[in-house]
């Protein structure tokens, strides 16, 4: 099977060569790719004490933006956000920015997105405390996503948001079935908003008419009915990367095929691409070091999680989420530790593998 650090192993270099003013992340990110789960990482020697077979388990990296490291990540996420859940029903919103800016957010990434998940937050919570719609403070949990299928730069944010807030009286204040905002007023407020913070931000630049000329996309939809299932869907995209390495079929004569999922049609496709453009797609989804691709606000915010517990008391869970839920979400558990030859004895590490001084990159 191809996997993405044999492509970089292949093209990597090249690609270096021609693009030597990248950005920290991006050298990071295919520095740490190469090595991951080699011996440059370090690891441990295991030996069967049955029959006395031996194996090699060499260290991850941990980047976020491979795809090897993070297969246990979502029963990890799992387990701590359960504590945080309301027993309500939930909505999906998702913001999205105008084709007009994506050039301009992907040459100030650090900036703009910040301001493109806060922008977001702060309007539809000052839409949902009017009376007319929520009348209370939501609980909003958001992600950032960047990418298509095809790995094209489509800067947008995902939402989990309960259907009801906190008044001010401390009452929780339940939303109709199938609203929660009104999306027009909101794609306005989100507009305004965004380009408010982002010319403060980026006083210089020059940003074009056209987005003040048409309407942002917002999509707001009610999505999920238990805790059970917010868990899956949360878990689904929080470790989710702009490319996996299933979906590699090939790279022949300096081009590299993948498969994505049409999003019209839900048909799967392949697309062949020019390794340099391939790796540029790639690590253009690469995030800005320090940033946190998962924020939460409102009542899910640190300030706020006396009133969460005591919202999660209120208002009766139904069930408490049980560990074989979350079994369920992240997959069965694996003895990693029996013996893949001779399938009776256990693995025991009888020795420790240094770590090896990389190149630079």
């Amino acid at each position: 099977m191809i996997e993405l650090a044999d492509i970089i192993a292949k093209f990597g270099g090249e690609y270096r060569n021609e693009f030597g003013m990248m950005l920290p992340s991006h050298k990071r990110a295919l520095a740490d790719i190469l090595a991951c789960r080699t011996e440059i990482m370090g690891g441990h020697l295991l030996e069967c004490d049955a029959c006395g077979y031996q194996h090699y388990s060499y260290h991850s990296c941990k980047n976020r933006s491979c795809p090897k490291c993070h297969t246990n990540d979502i029963k990890r996420w799992l387990e701590k956000r359960e504590t945080e859940l309301l027993p309500v029903r939930y909505f999906h919103v998702v913001f999205t920015l105008p084709q007009e800016l994506r050039e301009i957010v992907r040459s100030n990434q650090s900036k703009l997105y910040s301001i493109l998940m806060q922008a977001a937050s702060e309007m539809i919570m000052k839409l949902a405390l009017d009376p007319k719609h929520v009348g209370g403070k939501l609980s909003i949990l958001a992600l950032l996503h960047t990418w298509t299928r095809a790995m094209e730069f489509h800067p947008h944010v995902h939402m989990l948001v309960p259907a009801g807030g906190l008044d001010k009286d401390g009452n929780w204040r339940t939303t109709r079935k199938k609203w929660l905002v009104p999306v027009k007023a909101l794609s306005k407020l989100f507009r305004a908003r965004f380009m408010k913070l982002a010319k403060k931000a980026l006083p210089d630049e020059n940003f074009p008419k056209e987005v003040w000329e048409k309407e942002w996309v917002v999509y707001c939809k009610p999505s999920l009915t238990n805790s059970k299932k917010v868990l899956r869907y949360l878990g689904r995209y929080v470790h989710r990367i702009a490319i996996t390495n299933s979906r590699i079929e090939s790279m022949d004569n300096g081009q590299v095929t993948f498969r994505y999922q049409e999003s019209a049609t839900g048909k799967v496709k392949k697309m062949t691409l020019p390794s340099k453009e391939f790796l540029r797609r790639y690590l253009q989804h690469v995030l800005p070091q320090g940033f946190h691709k998962v924020r939460y606000y409102g009542l899910l915010s640190p300030a706020n999680r006396v009133n969460l517990k005591r919202l999660q008391l209120l208002l009766a869970p139904r069930r408490k989420i049980t560990p074989d839920d979350i079994k369920e979400v992240a997959g069965k558990p694996v003895n990693k530790h029996l013996c893949p030859c001779c399938s009776e004895g256990v693995m025991v590490v009888i020795d420790s593998l240094p770590r090896k001084s990389r190149s630079p990159t």
